[in-house]
């Protein structure tokens, strides 16, 4: 049986909610869908889409060096927006994997946790 290793942002939610930001099991690394929040609790980039979407990318980026992966590793990364019309969501992304280029999806949802958070990625790495 592989090795699960677990790795929490520490976040209020985490223990409440029951999930890990980032679990590793063997090669295969899973990071939580991941919003803006900063290191303080606080949502970063009110209004601002690509701000957010800098934020949650950074906040991945973290969770995979936790376990020992990087953002080089990610294969799949799904984008949860509340309105698809906002390019620079995409363009934000594409800052980060525009040489990785994992396969991605983009999906709009009605809403998320809060009204003021505009995009959740949740990623998937493979460390080799």
């Amino acid at each position: 049986m592989a090795s699960r290793v677990k790795h929490s942002s520490g976040t209020k939610w985490e223990p409440i909610v029951g999930y890990s930001r980032a679990v590793q099991v063997g090669k295969v690394v899973h990071v939580s869908g991941t919003t803006a929040t900063g290191s303080n609790g606080e949502l970063v980039g009110v209004g601002d889409a690509a701000a957010q979407t800098i934020q949650v990318l950074r906040n991945i980026q973290r969770a995979l060096e936790a376990v020992g992966a990087g953002i080089g590793d990610v294969v799949r990364t799904r984008i949860y927006v509340t309105d698809m019309s906002r390019e620079e969501v995409g363009r934000a992304h594409g800052s980060f994997f525009k040489e990785i280029r994992p396969a991605t999806t983009m999906v709009e949802v009605r809403r998320l946790v809060s009204p003021d958070m505009l995009v959740e990625i949740e990623a998937e790495a493979i460390v080799e």
